[in-house]
């Protein structure tokens, strides 16, 4: 499940980005589905990110489920993170060996 989790998350990340024509370099954070960091880190690693690019909470949190996204960028909000224009990169998979990613223009 790690290696196809990784290959996944990376894959729909790559695709999210080329569909609007960006580049990993243009993402300002990437917020993951907050499954296991082992993964988040590899994903992170893969698409080139550099460690302050990725926000983990998972160490505090667990694994949230389907709300580890939305409750990672309530987090950022809270924390102030976020700065108008920023380009949010997320992805998540789930049951059945499904996945998804989504930019969010701040």
């Amino acid at each position: 499940t790690f290696k196809l989790a990784v290959k996944m998350l990376a894959d729909v990340s790559f695709e999210v980005l080329k569909r609007h024509s960006l580049k990993p370099s243009d993402v300002d954070w990437f917020v993951p589905h907050q499954a296991n960091k082992r993964i988040i880190d590899a994903v992170g690693e893969r698409l080139g990110l550099k460690e302050e690019q990725v926000y983990i909470n998972i160490c505090y949190t667990g694994n949230t489920s389907s709300a580890s996204i939305p409750v990672a960028v309530d987090e950022m909000v809270e924390k102030g993170l976020l700065k108008e224009n920023q380009i949010i990169l997320s992805s998540a998979f789930g049951a059945g060996l499904t996945w998804g990613g989504a930019l969010i223009r701040w």
